[in-house]
């Protein structure tokens, strides 16, 4: 098996995407929409944002709404610049962070864990 594709609730898709597109430089899927927007890596992983009435953002690390889902990545270069460019995009940082100094754990705008660490 290869992984091909992950997707993630949320209530705004292509704000998400424009968040993940900017951090990763993905391509933008071309049939992204205002309900799923979605974007390509050049190996064919596709990441997809799908709108969810309602939907309720994880509250890391406790469990009251538990996360969905934890995505890592792998930041070349300076870790503290790295994040610092997250923050600018709009990631957040909890105050917990059990894994400093080699990672990170931040939050995307629909509050999504996720960590960078040194590649």
């Amino acid at each position: 098996m290869k992984l091909s594709a992950i997707t993630l609730d949320c209530s705004d898709p292509p704000a998400l995407a424009a968040f993940y597109q900017q951090a990763t430089g993905f391509e933008l899927h071309p049939k992204s929409g205002a309900d799923f927007a979605g974007l390509n890596r050049e190996d064919g992983l596709f990441i997809g944002f799908q709108r969810v009435d309602h939907y309720r953002a994880p509250v890391w690390p406790g469990q009251v709404v538990p996360q969905q889902l934890h995505l890592c990545f792998e930041v070349e270069g300076d870790l503290e610049e790295a994040e610092a460019r997250l923050l600018e995009l709009g990631a957040g940082k909890p105050a917990h962070q059990p894994h400093e100094p080699g990672a990170r754990i931040l939050t995307d705008p629909a509050g999504h864990p996720f960590c960078i660490t040194r590649g």
